[in-house]
């Protein structure tokens, strides 16, 4: 079991590893972790962050062979993800997470200095120095934004978030906030509560926009998207978005769901009961505009409804299917050009000669190899099995 330390007493598995909004839910109980702010830092000299030696090797100013797509995405098309960083009481900013984003700005700086892109970095940067259990936590909290986070849990820590950004706001606008409404365990009674304290205290220019708190927790989203998933979350039972979430329900699926459930709340949990029944959890949408559609339907025709729809297109996909393949049997696959082939061969060769004699690659040049590698790689396997195809066609 493979176990990461959040803490001199937790200790986090891959097993039992926090949910996003778990995390989200731990940072807004720091003090240090909510007064987070966004800002461009200086690549190098005065302000500009450092980082610790991490099991890498210290050589920033050397670009290594894995660092290459990500020079050459962020010389294209900047930073995409904010470095996390502390600043440390004599004003220096310490990186917390992003060594590798950091370590190729810098390589960037140094060999195309003329290039906007590696002038500054974004970071997200936190009054410190922090402790082992804060700084652990934000580091998961930025991984699990980059993952493929389900509508239900992602919303959770959307709301968690935005949370922490209005109490901050709060407080410096000397509007007090209980402890029992800062630590509300429900995302929406927490959001909903604050809500109310600023409006009662006529703070209505006080508020958490939807772009500050994306940045803060460094997920790339539009805030019409995070609203769409907030209202969706805020809307369904959290039993049910729950479920959903492990179903993996895709947030338009349950926009319609919602749109069912206007007014006829009993009619849209009856249906996701019947759907769960048959363990296809895919036939939601489909039934779900069926209802839409026949509003005298009850579940039952429903999903028999939408089970017809999707066995109907499993079959033409199918069908489909075979038709191209045998259509690629009858006419045989297309053969590379020899004189490529033998020239591509020839090429290749030459240059893991020199490679196995020591010869030095521009590292842009080493990822774009690694880079075809990986593709060719791919590509003949999927050649060779149309050719096996198109054999056993024909010798049939």
């Amino acid at each position: 079991m493979s176990e990461e330390a959040l803490g001199d007493d937790v200790v986090v598995s891959a097993e039992t590893r926090p949910s996003a909004a778990d995390l989200a839910k731990r940072l807004s109980t720091s003090e240090r972790l909510r007064r987070r702010r966004y800002e461009l830092l200086p690549t190098t000299g005065p302000g500009a962050p450092f980082t610790e030696v991490q099991g890498r090797g210290p050589g920033e100013s050397v670009a290594p062979t894995n660092l290459i797509e990500l020079i050459s995405s962020i010389s294209s098309i900047g930073v995409l993800q904010p470095v996390l960083v502390e600043q440390l009481p004599d004003q220096s900013v310490r990186v917390v997470a992003g060594e590798r984003r950091l370590r190729a700005v810098r390589w960037g700086a140094v060999h195309h200095p003329d290039n906007p892109h590696f002038k500054t970095v974004p970071a997200i940067v936190c009054p410190g120095p922090l402790s082992e259990q804060e700084r652990r936590i934000w580091q998961l909290v930025e991984n699990l934004s980059r993952e493929d986070l389900q509508p239900g849990e992602l919303a959770a820590a959307l709301l968690f978030e935005r949370s922490a950004v209005l109490t901050t706001k709060l407080l410096v606008a000397e509007v007090p906030v209980p402890p029992e409404v800062a630590y509300l365990e429900d995302p929406v009674a927490r959001w909903r509560a604050l809500d109310r304290l600023r409006v009662n205290a006529g703070c209505h220019h006080v508020g958490a926009p939807w772009e500050e708190v994306l940045r803060r927790l460094g997920i790339q989203l539009r805030p019409e998207k995070a609203k769409a998933l907030v209202r969706a979350f805020a809307a369904i039972p959290a039993e049910i978005s729950a479920e959903m979430d492990a179903a993996k329900v895709a947030l338009l699926t349950r926009m319609e769901y919602l749109r069912l459930g206007r007014g006829r709340a009993d009619a849209a949990a009856e249906l996701w009961e019947a759907v769960k029944a048959t363990e296809r959890p895919e036939l939601l949408g489909a039934a779900v505009r069926e209802r839409l559609d026949h509003p005298t339907l009850d579940a039952e025709g429903a999903l028999e409804a939408a089970q017809a729809l999707h066995d109907a297109a499993d079959e033409a996909r199918a069908r489909a299917q075979r038709e191209r393949v045998g259509t690629a049997t009858s006419d045989g696959p297309q053969p590379v050009p020899e004189d490529v082939a033998r020239e591509a061969a020839r090429a290749l060769k030459e240059l893991l000669a020199a490679l196995r004699a020591g010869a030095a690659l521009d590292p842009y040049l080493a990822g774009s190899f690694a880079l075809f590698a990986t593709e060719l790689g791919e590509l003949v396997g999927e050649a060779a099995a149309r050719s096996e195809v198109a054999a056993k066609a024909a010798a049939a």
